[in-house]
């Protein structure tokens, strides 16, 4: 690649969802421009009009932008299967890296990347809506196939990517994520200022993080808090996120322990409070069901806060040895795993120590470094 290559970024989950994709997207595109200062950029925006241009990140970025909606862009796109290419909004490019999932038509001189962040859609089948789950069951293993190359946000991911589709082991590239500066040395804001402006009870908290959907495991969580607090221990849970998919599972949980009184659901949160919100809490509780990364686990981490967190998917090489890690189907290893770091200081201190030293393998300068080495790798791919 030369500094004369154009290269398109679909940046539209950036622009239009909150945490998840939307913030790696956002984070290393950031950290991106900051690196590379020569390679010609070209972030591709769908659903907005140019009122809403947002600041440029750096002279050799620029916007593409539609007020085509991302919905009818896939209508356009996935389900006609209209071979209208991407290059009519972005321009002629080098390459095109399609950051959630899929890839759109593109011209076939255009290199292609694209990103799959996990495959819960097949492994945890009520991930997502059965509608959902059918779209995707067709568009991404057709856009796996019809790029040159693919970006797997863990080694998990990478092996899923190879026994679910069989996808080639030299056509994937591990991208591992970073942690934003913001979680590292939490300004001293008053903990009573981001409890009220969330109605969080003076209480002690375990905190948790991510959209209300079966995947995240809260209801296991919600039972294992039922155990601590027949315990003793005077505990509540906050659980950050907006609604998703299957939510009511959790409420009939809430209902069925007698938690409502404990169980503090404060919706999606401004990114400026999470550090609080992470240091404030006794613990992380992360025992998901399956994760292609798995950002609350380094965050709470930075933030000096202990992490417990699930043994599969991607969580254990994430945590490496800096959490405890729990069967997440197994509501009593939850619970003792939690009380452990109740009771044990000492644990606790070397859980602390050990989070503040794994996510220093975690920078999104380097995340940007090695994105911008795949690139070079594809475009020099004939």
């Amino acid at each position: 690649m030369t500094k004369h290559s154009t290269i398109a970024i679909d940046y539209t989950p950036a622009y239009e969802q909150g945490g998840g994709i939307g913030r790696l997207v956002r984070d290393l595109v950031a950290a991106l421009a900051r690196y590379d200062t020569e390679t010609a950029y070209r972030l591709f925006v769908s659903g907005v009009s140019q009122s809403t241009l947002p600041l440029s990140l750096a002279p050799n970025f620029s916007w593409k932008l539609t007020r085509i909606s991302p919905k009818w862009l896939a209508r356009i796109w996935q389900r006609a299967r209209l071979p209208l290419p991407v290059e009519l909004f972005v321009g002629q490019v080098d390459l095109y890296h399609a950051t959630d999932f899929v890839l759109p038509p593109t011209r076939s001189a255009t290199r292609t990347v694209v990103t799959v962040h996990d495959l819960s859609f097949v492994r945890v089948p009520d991930a997502a809506s059965p509608r959902l789950k059918a779209y995707l069951d067709v568009v991404v293993p057709r856009s796996i196939r019809l790029a040159d190359h693919v970006i797997a946000d863990s080694q998990a991911t990478k092996i899923d990517l190879m026994d679910l589709y069989a996808t080639p082991l030299e056509k994937i590239t591990v991208l591992l994520s970073g942690v934003d500066s913001r979680y590292n040395n939490v300004l001293g804001v008053p903990s009573m200022t981001i409890r009220n402006k969330y109605n969080i009870p003076e209480t002690p908290y375990l905190f948790t993080i991510g959209t209300v959907q079966p995947r995240k495991n809260y209801s296991r969580v919600i039972r294992a808090l039922k155990i601590l607090r027949e315990r003793g221990y005077d505990l509540c849970l906050v659980i950050a996120g907006g609604k998703g998919w299957l939510e009511n599972e959790m409420v009939q949980t809430i209902e069925a322990t007698g938690m409502s009184d404990y169980v503090n659901l404060i919706g999606f949160v401004d990114e400026e409070d999470l550090p609080v919100l992470y240091q404030g809490a006794e613990c992380v509780a992360f025992p998901s069901l399956y994760e292609g990364f798995g950002f609350p686990v380094l965050e709470g981490m930075a933030c000096g806060t202990p992490v417990i967190t699930s043994n599969i998917s991607s969580l254990p090489e994430v945590a490496g040895d800096a959490a405890l890690l729990v069967n997440p189907l197994d509501v009593e290893e939850i619970a003792h795993a939690i009380q452990r770091i109740l009771d044990d200081s000492q644990l606790k201190a070397t859980l602390i120590q050990r989070g503040l030293e794994q996510v220093k393998h975690f920078t999104w300068e380097k995340s940007a470094k090695q994105l911008k080495q795949i690139y070079t790798h594809v475009l020099a791919t004939t």
